[in-house]
């Protein structure tokens, strides 16, 4: 009789393990971003903005993060690298999938990290007196960065698309720390994120860009209606990549 219930017992198994992946069973994947908390050195300032996405596979897909870390290594001078791409969860590209171009975490000068999605630069550099100073113009006030640190608009994008002052403080009165902000929204599209004209004029033959727009409807239908469901290992060496 136990060598007869052997074989039932394996197709038991089989049918569970099948039942799992039809239900939305998922490999774990660790979160780089946590990886790249854990790594830095105490205290360094350091910012990763979510620089391209990708997915690969067919019927079974696997998601990727490239991410651009922008990291003093000197107090006072940042400087950007560009990692290999990312394996992330379904979840986690999910909950990112609006947030190419956007800053995911930082640590500034207090030594704190804080996890919130905001526009590249508005943490640590842009509004910091240290970098710069408030210009007015035309009846606004832009964000202006004193001249050994010009390089910083270009890194920011700032010469395109500056940030008004109206912008940074409606992010800080509002939204730092608390939720994501994309700033006003300009010809029918928000200022900041995905889907933007300042990440289009920033990563204009990106990975992303490329995918066909019918995988960009179907994982954004799937984030809305899984809005309330939201989720690999820290690398020394930022380049390299999966083949494409």
């Amino acid at each position: 009789m136990q060598q007869m219930m052997k074989p039932t017992r394996i197709l038991l198994v089989l049918a569970a393990l099948a039942l799992l992946s039809n239900c939305g069973g998922k490999k774990f994947t660790k979160n780089y971003i946590d990886e790249v908390v854990r790594d830095m050195p105490t205290g360094r300032v350091f910012s990763v903005i979510l620089h391209d996405m990708d997915v690969q596979g067919n019927f079974m897909h696997d998601y990727y993060h490239q991410y651009k870390i922008i990291e003093e290594t000197e107090p006072g001078k940042p400087e950007e690298e560009l990692t290999g791409w990312v394996e992330v969860s379904e979840d986690y590209f999910n909950q990112n999938v609006n947030n190419m171009g956007m800053e995911l975490v930082h640590r500034g000068e207090d030594g704190k990290v804080v996890k919130s999605v905001s526009p590249p630069g508005y943490n640590n550099y842009v509004g910091n007196p240290k970098y710069g100073h408030w210009q007015s113009s035309g009846g606004h006030s832009f964000w202006a960065f004193y001249g050994q640190y010009a390089f910083m608009s270009s890194m920011f994008n700032l010469m395109t698309y500056p940030v008004r002052r109206s912008y940074y403080d409606d992010y800080r009165g509002g939204y730092y720390g608390r939720r994501p902000y994309y700033g006003p929204t300009v010809g029918g599209s928000p200022y900041y994120g995905t889907n933007s004209p300042y990440t289009r004029s920033t990563r204009p033959n990106s990975t992303w860009s490329r995918n066909t727009s019918t995988f960009k409807n179907r994982v954004a239908s799937r984030t809305s209606r899984s809005s309330s469901r939201y989720g690999g290992s820290r690398s020394r060496s930022r380049g390299g990549g999966f083949g494409k």
